[in-house]
């Protein structure tokens, strides 16, 4: 695969834009942004508004609007197209929505030529993924979800305002399906290198957990909808593949055990996937990991794919 540093950026709404301007605001490795969307009109003024912050990046981008055939020799293809996700909806009632208008998207990348590697933020963030894999026919490491990233990030956010320590030192996980039935392996987490027990009880823990896990909902009621912290975690995703960094990330990957894209920590460099850290959960964090994997799986059954 041509190394260029070029990106191709499918769906130009919210999610799709704060990435855009994440990686506009931070050093990193793309020198070419090839926007598509289909309203094109839209996507030019969107193209000309982000190339006139770039006297003050910290490096060029080449930022222009596209199609399809741009793919051809892109490194990295980020998905963020399909429908939103609506107050009193979950993830999962988007499911049909988007599983058509992927199917769309990526036999059209797939006809350029494309052969880099897919990075998928669309909702259900873990079926999407492995919808893309199934019509792309890649290998399962050149697929990748944004999986637990924002939901870990959250996590780590919740924590240190809670403990009063700076949210880097925190090291702690969201694990399982990007949805109601994700899970945090408590038994793991660490403020800097002390366990999480001396920080908080369980009581906090759980009310921690809750929040993380309700927070998409809160904001889309609060908003309409979430993007700047998602479009955050993409620009760090996406920094990891092109720098070839081998960098742990919580994304969904594929559990070649049970034949699913689900978020777990994931060691990710230019081949997209190194490897994904199995870790030593309790009975009862297996437990909650067995119901997230068969809660994609249910989902998946519920769709015909090639």
């Amino acid at each position: 695969m041509i190394k260029n540093g070029k990106i191709v950026l499918i769906g130009c709404g919210n999610v799709g834009m704060a990435y855009a301007y994440a990686l506009l605001n931070q050093k990193n490795y793309c020198n070419e942004l090839i926007l598509v969307d289909l309203d094109i009109e839209r996507i030019k003024g969107e193209a000309s508004d982000l190339s006139h912050g770039l006297p003050f990046a910290p490096n060029k981008i080449d930022i222009k609007v596209g199609n399809y055939k741009d793919c051809f020799d892109a490194e990295l293809v980020v998905i963020a197209a399909g429908a939103n996700q609506s107050p009193g909806e979950t993830r999962m009632d988007l499911i049909e929505k988007n599983s058509n208008i992927f199917e769309k998207i990526v036999t059209e990348v797939m006809r350029s030529g494309f052969d880099g590697i897919f990075l998928v933020a669309t909702n259900p963030l873990d079926v999407m993924t492995y919808i893309t894999w199934k019509y792309s026919k890649l290998p399962t490491n050149k697929v990748i979800g944004s999986g637990t990233s924002l939901d870990t990030a959250r996590l780590r956010y919740k924590i240190s305002e809670k403990v009063n320590m700076n949210s880097k030192n925190i090291h702690a996980y969201v694990m399982g399906e990007h949805g109601d039935s994700e899970f945090v392996p408590w038994s793991i987490a660490k403020v800097g290198a002390e366990d999480i027990n001396v920080y908080l009880n369980e009581d906090e823990k759980i009310e921690i957990e809750n929040s993380v896990r309700n927070a998409a909902y809160e904001i889309i009621k609060q908003k309409g909808s979430t993007y700047y912290g998602i479009g955050m975690c993409l620009a760090r995703i996406t920094n990891a593949i092109l720098g070839d960094e081998n960098t742990v990330i919580t994304v969904s990957s594929y559990d070649e055990t049970n034949e699913v894209f689900i978020g777990g920590p994931t060691i990710l460099n230019k081949d997209g996937v190194k490897k994904r850290v199995y870790i030593k959960l309790t009975e009862q964090e297996e437990g909650k990991l067995v119901n997230s994997i068969n809660t994609i799986k249910k989902a998946i059954n519920t769709l015909e794919i090639i």
